[in-house]
């Protein structure tokens, strides 16, 4: 019994497990109907809604990341607790749709959402403590870093009793307790023993959400005839995706692990708070809100009976899809910034250029729409692949 009970502490060569693999399936799941949440409430305060259930998800899975980085998520009570979180993960990406508004009949289900975000983090405690049974300095932190986290949860729970802004800033509230927490909570007493086997499990999420952003391609158009428009409008939605995966895996992903291989103790434990927990939420959610818009293009060129021929694109969904791209590629230079000391500036340079014609690619039809982002990628790309080449490849094999 005591060998089954056992947590097994990682080791430097340590790698993704299938079990956490296993438990991003219900993150996918989740941010799926994250995507569906704010497909459904095309205004300001529903997009704000589904940035911020972003934000929960997102503090979830961290929190497990951080689990696994510090003892095997496949063996003993850390796989129970794994388990456990899994399945009231699934109960809170099912009420999603109803995190702000409650539907008439069954449970309800704001503050279910609520408790079973604080369910989810009272199991990482629990096996957090467990897995810092013998260290001091690592309990210490925990339970310095928990403490806020079951506040917000609490306060999340007030929020299920309003409605609209109000609601809104008070999910903003606790979230804003939850992260700037962990930040107070100091790096002393984290362990990063396998910084390979972390970036490894973040740079694995951002392929998770780039699939849902392929997923969401299809989906919104799947009981829709197929047309030549919607083929090419499709394929040019993988380019952009494809384009983001490229921009990201180049170069940014083996720098970052280069640099977090490279330091040791507290200084490891800064960079993988920084580059990875808090720089790689903005990375998902300008993801998130690609697939919001891509999705929205794909039904405006598929349903010609709901949308004219030649339609555009406008209002939330349009702003989602450039912003959401914006973002990406901010973010991309803010974590060469943490990492290496410098801004990107082509890539802050493309997010600026895009947010600007956006107002402009209103009048193009949503195919054109999307054939524009994706040119505006490709020529990013092509500049350094080609005119940048040097620099890329001193990126890539030495990380200056």
């Amino acid at each position: 019994m005591a060998t089954r009970r056992r947590l097994t502490a990682v080791t430097e060569g340590h790698r993704v497990t299938t079990l956490e693999l296993f438990f991003d399936l219900v993150f996918v799941y989740a941010i799926t109907q994250t995507v569906e949440l704010m497909s459904d409430h095309l205004t300001l305060l529903g997009l704000a809604q589904g940035v911020v259930v972003v934000a929960v998800l997102w503090w979830c899975w961290c929190a497990y990341a951080w689990l696994g980085t510090t003892v095997r998520a496949d063996e003993g009570a850390a796989r129970y607790a794994l388990l456990g979180a899994m399945a009231v993960l699934l109960l809170v990406a099912l009420t999603i749709p109803e995190a702000f508004t409650d539907f008439e009949g069954g449970l309800f289900a704001p503050l279910l959402f609520a408790v079973c975000y604080l369910l989810v983090r009272l199991l990482h405690l629990g096996a957090y403590l467990g897995a810092a049974r013998d260290d001091a300095a690592l309990r210490s932190v925990v339970l310095r870093s928990t403490a806020p986290g079951i506040c917000g949860a609490l306060i999340l729970a007030g929020a299920a009793f309003a409605s609209g802004w109000t609601q809104l800033v008070i999910w903003v509230l606790a979230l804003g307790i939850d992260y700037v927490g962990v930040r107070a909570a100091g790096a002393h007493g984290w362990r990063v023993p396998a910084p390979g086997h972390f970036a490894e499990r973040f740079g694995l999420v951002v392929i998770i959400a780039l699939g849902e952003s392929i997923v969401a391609i299809g989906v919104g158009i799947s009981t829709l005839p197929m047309t030549w428009l919607v083929a090419l409008t499709a394929t040019l939605g993988l380019l952009l995706v494809t384009s983001l995966w490229w921009l990201y895996f180049g170069v940014v992903a083996s720098v970052a692990e280069r640099r977090l291989t490279t330091a040791t103790g507290d200084e490891r434990v800064r960079y993988a708070t920084d580059s990875y927990t808090y720089l790689h939420l903005p990375l998902v959610t300008g993801i998130v809100l690609l697939a919001l818009g891509m999705k929205k293009a794909l039904l405006y060129v598929a349903d010609p009976e709901q949308y004219p021929p030649g339609a555009a694109l406008h209002g939330i969904p349009m702003w989602a899809l450039t912003g959401g791209v914006a973002l990406y590629l901010g973010t991309l230079s803010a974590l060469r910034k943490r990492n290496l000391g410098g801004w990107n500036v082509q890539r802050l340079v493309t997010a600026g250029v895009l947010l600007a014609l956006t107002p402009a690619l209103e009048l193009l039809p949503a195919a054109a729409m999307v054939a524009a982002v994706a040119a505006v990628l490709v020529a990013l790309m092509a500049f350094e692949r080609f005119v940048l080449a040097g620099r890329r490849a001193r990126l890539i094999q030495h990380g200056y």
